[in-house]
């Protein structure tokens, strides 16, 4: 009875609206929702509102979950069609083609329980739609879409950044130019702050496309009315706003019916002279025709673009459908179509790798190109670049040398230090050559995956087992080319061969060498030897500083002066008792010159009981320190080890070098490109 007046008005749109809801239904199952924007009406307004209750009061029907907590957690897309007054109402879910519901208790349990089978049963949230089409004679046909209500503070299971979910899941919605803004907001708040006019402003700036909807206009305050509201002067809207009277708790707990409130709704506004002249703009009817005049003229001013970019879609469809070929269903066809696309897709591999392919680029290196790259302008050329000696201090080749003698000095250089350093630095060169194993595998796949035939466009699935099965297969491969990687480095470091004949070996090193050190060797001014002259012919305090250098000279390499007690305490203790003949001393070690003391006093002194009231005290010598490392300063021995070390190390170095970059690319090329050819 309420809608009758809209009734008599379907045609109006239903034509247009009802193609909308077909291409709806259709992107919903092909999941084509970005594609094309289709137009329809978003209803937004915060929690408590009234938006269920006007949802309903469109349909005439109690089909919606209520409470006092948020009752809508998933988008509902409601599609309204109007239906012979001699057919029966009944509701159909798109998740569930082919099941009618009669009974709308149902429907409110179906999409409850659709709302916590993806949202959960503690007030959870989710973005996922449910589609829901009612067919009754008492409606018209409008598309709407149900969003869930704003809210401040989280409750159960609710993220605690709900709101700002919310808000990006209604603004996803309503950015969109085709669609309508339904905003709700109830008369008993201040439309100022009115979230639902907030957000549609945000979408909707020039207010084009937002419809206000005013609830609960019989709980206003006394003395207070709508009238400035609905005629627009405190907000104003393009398309206005419209009045309406919901059902109160109680109405609900009495099962009050909905065709009861609209009666009494439309008792409630004539009983207010305030909104005479406003017929127009209260009630749920009115508002139910607004809003399908609204749509249809929205989708006919949309419907020229709509058509132009589902034609384009379709045909960039048909294309991709044409490339797919035709379906094949007998087996025969089948396991034939596979071969073909398998051959298509070796001989696009080797093409790639070989250098043969019709579709060469010229504006970057590809396929066997950058094989080649790799092997000569990374590998290669990286190792040529790294220093032989890169890390090896003299300090560190001087201590090889010197631990390699043991406790005695050597009269030639060792073989072992020039063993050891040369293993350590052919380690080095394993990293890199693992490293462009992983560069090939790398672009082996990378290849794989430009030369996948077209047909296989066509089967999604095979295509991702074959990309499985060919990663499965170049891995097989990368696998015994590290291992052989690893064996060609190892073999290198087990064997040192000083007979090659590129090897400088032994007497080249040395020759080179000594004349190096000679070359650099700078010679000394001569006034540097006059002063060394006058300095042997100087006082007795210049022979005790010559005494002292003697105890501070270097034994086999080490610094003496951490061992044995430094010169100046050796004089004092030499100084502090009796020069007799019948003491020894420091000079009776180093004995000369004038210092020298005759076999027969010495003779006599033994056999002769000292009776001196002073004796020479006993010589302490420090203990080694826990760490000994060579001085700072070389000896021209020294010098010259260290040269020919590092002589020996360079040499050999290159020719493991050179077997390392010809060994590294054929172990590569043999178990990961013959291998896949």
């Amino acid at each position: 009875m309420a809608l009758a007046v809209g009734a008599a008005a379907a045609p109006l749109g239903s034509s247009v609206i009802s193609l909308v809801n077909r291409l709806q239904d259709i992107f919903s199952r092909v999941g084509s929702h970005s594609s094309i924007d289709l137009p329809q009406v978003a209803v937004v307004g915060s929690q408590s509102s009234g938006k269920s209750s006007v949802l309903e009061a469109l349909v005439g029907r109690d089909f919606l979950p209520r409470g006092n907590d948020i009752c809508t957690r998933r988008p509902l897309v409601l599609q309204l069609v109007q239906i012979k007054p001699s057919q029966d109402e009944f509701g159909e879910f798109l998740h569930l083609p082919g099941r009618k519901f009669h009974d709308f208790s149902q429907i409110r349990s179906e999409i409850q329980v659709e709302t916590d089978r993806e949202a959960g049963g503690n007030k959870g949230v989710s973005d996922k739609q449910i589609r829901l089409k009612i067919f009754s004679p008492n409606v018209l046909d409008i598309t709407l879409v149900d969003l869930p209500g704003l809210t401040k503070v989280p409750v159960g299971d609710q993220p605690s950044d709900i709101e700002a979910r919310i808000r990006t899941m209604i603004m996803s919605y309503i950015k969109t130019p085709t669609c309508l803004i339904l905003a709700v907001t109830p008369a008993n708040s201040d439309l100022a702050n009115s979230d639902a006019l907030q957000m549609a402003a945000i979408a909707d700036p020039d207010g084009n496309r937002t419809i206000g909807v005013i609830t609960k206009l019989d709980i206003m305050d006394r003395g207070t009315d709508a009238r400035n509201l609905l005629l627009g002067k405190v907000i104003p809207l393009r398309l206005g706003y419209v009045g309406v009277v919901n059902r109160c708790q109680e109405d609900i707990l009495m099962n009050r019916s909905i065709k009861d409130a609209l009666v009494a709704e439309e008792k409630f506004f004539r009983s207010r002279p305030i909104y005479s002249g406003l017929a127009d703009s209260c009630g749920v009817p009115q508002l139910a025709k607004k809003l399908n005049k609204i749509l249809a003229q929205h989708i006919k001013a949309l419907l020229p673009g709509l058509r132009a970019r589902i034609s384009a879609y379709l045909v960039t469809l048909a294309k991709e459908h044409a490339s797919y070929g035709e379906i094949t269903e007998s087996k025969a066809g089948q396991g034939a179509l596979l071969l073909n696309i398998l051959s298509k897709y070796c001989d696009a591999f080797s093409s790639m790798v070989e250098g043969k392919n019709e579709e060469m680029s010229t504006s970057e290196l590809f396929g066997g190109a950058r094989i080649h790259y790799i092997f000569q302008s990374i590998f290669v050329r990286s190792l040529e670049e790294v220093d032989p000696c890169e890390g090896l201090t003299d300090e560190d080749i001087r201590t090889a040398i010197q631990n390699a003698t043991g406790p005695k000095s050597a009269l030639f250089v060792p073989e072992v230090p020039f063993e050891v350093l040369v293993r350590r630095q052919i380690s080095r060169l394993l990293d890199p050559s693992l490293q462009c194993a992983r560069f090939i595998y790398d672009e082996l796949v990378k290849i794989s995956h430009c030369c996948l035939a077209t047909e296989l466009q066509r089967f999604p699935f095979l295509r991702k087992r074959m990309d499985e099965v060919i990663g499965s297969f170049l891995r097989e491969g990368l696998e015994p080319s590290e291992t052989m990687i690893t064996h060609v480095i190892e073999m290198e470091m087990d064997y040192i061969n000083t007979s090659h004949p590129n090897f400088i070996g032994g007497s080249k090193a040395i020759e080179a060498a000594v004349q190096q050190t000679r070359s650099s060797r700078v010679a000394l001014p001569v006034s540097s030897a006059k002063d060394g002259l006058e300095s042997e012919k100087g006082p007795a305090s210049d022979k005790s500083g010559k005494t002292r250098s003697i105890f501070a000279r270097h034994a086999n390499g080490v610094a003496a002066d951490k061992g044995v007690l430094v010169a100046s305490d050796v004089e004092k203790v030499v100084t502090s008792g009796s020069i007799s003949g019948s003491s020894w001393g420091i000079s009776s070690i180093f004995s000369g010159g004038d210092n020298r003391v005759s076999m027969k006093e010495n003779t006599a002194s033994k056999q002769e009981p000292v009776h001196n009231e002073q004796s020479f005290s006993m010589i302490h010598l420090r203990e080694p320190p826990h760490v000994l490392r060579p001085l700072e300063s070389n000896s021209d021995t020294e010098t010259v080890e260290i040269t020919v070390t590092k002589l020996l190390l360079k040499s050999y170095y290159e020719i493991v070098r050179k077997n390392v970059e010809d060994l590294v690319p054929k172990a590569i090329m043999h178990f990961l490109l013959f291998l896949t050819r």
